[in-house]
């Protein structure tokens, strides 16, 4: 059992920079592969980013490469998603999520999900 807390969504400008955090809570964290995804209204929710239990391996969604790094520190049981360069279509509830899966780009490979947080990015 996994409990999983978004934080650091915001309004920024375009061109501006977020770190979202996510805050794990309940047993093997560290062995969990995160992710990262995003809904924005009327759209399908989307693969963002993810990175495997050691952190060795990372993935990203072809629009946020060079933009976004996700990163974690097993230690402090979170999971962080820097964005910069940061677009209006970027606008978006985001999403962590944790699970233990082959494929980490498709939300099916996870079994516990936050709550999400709000990212909107104005013109």
């Amino acid at each position: 059992q996994v409990q999983l807390v978004e934080s650091g969504g915001g309004l920024v400008q375009a061109g501006g920079s977020l770190r979202l955090s996510c805050a794990a809570s309940g047993r093997t964290f560290s062995t969990d592969d995160m992710g990262w995804f995003r809904q924005a209204p009327g759209k399908e929710r989307e693969f963002v980013a993810a990175i495997r239990w050691s952190g060795g391996s990372t993935y990203y969604q072809d629009s946020v490469k060079g933009r976004f790094t996700i990163s974690r520190d097993n230690a402090k049981n979170t999971v962080y998603l820097q964005m910069n360069g940061l677009k209006p279509e970027d606008t978006a509830v985001y999403y962590c999520a944790a699970g233990s899966r082959w494929y980490l780009d498709r939300s099916s490979s996870y079994d516990y999900w936050g709550q999400g947080t709000q990212v909107t990015v104005s013109s």
